[in-house]
């Protein structure tokens, strides 16, 4: 595995598209700072460690939006985009200036700044830039 976040996003997206609960991950702090912070955008219900040593991982708890129409009910993930920007071929960084909003302010990125790991809107209000991980809409 070259590269764990990308490894993360596509079990994500995996899960969601199967329609599984939940999806276990390879624990690592930055993976689970990546799933607090989806966590506390609403992206997905819960993340929490489990496990010990060598056997730990992130167990995630997907979310899913309901939505009623005339001829049933419909459930969609709520996530429904997953992008890796900055690869480990390629960083890409960015000044808090040049931010930039994702899907028109419905989606977020997570950016690594030198204060910790945190959402494009906290980023942007702390005057931080970083490197650009990832987008999630």
């Amino acid at each position: 595995m070259v590269d764990p976040i990308s490894d993360m996003l596509n079990r994500i997206r995996n899960a969601q598209a199967v329609l599984h609960q939940t999806v276990s991950i390879p624990f690592s702090n930055l993976k689970y700072e990546i799933a607090k912070i989806l966590e506390k955008e609403g992206f997905i219900e819960d993340a929490e460690k489990k496990g010990r040593k060598e056997k730990k991982v992130v167990e995630i708890t997907l979310k899913k939006k309901e939505t009623s129409e005339e001829s049933g009910e419909e459930i969609k993930p709520a996530i429904s985009g997953l992008k890796r920007i900055s690869k480990p071929g390629q960083r890409i960084y960015t000044g808090a200036k040049k931010i930039r909003r994702v899907r028109g302010g419905y989606g977020i990125a997570i950016i690594s700044t030198p204060k910790g790991i945190m959402a494009d809107k906290e980023a942007r209000r702390k005057k931080l830039g970083g490197e650009i991980i990832c987008e999630i809409w």
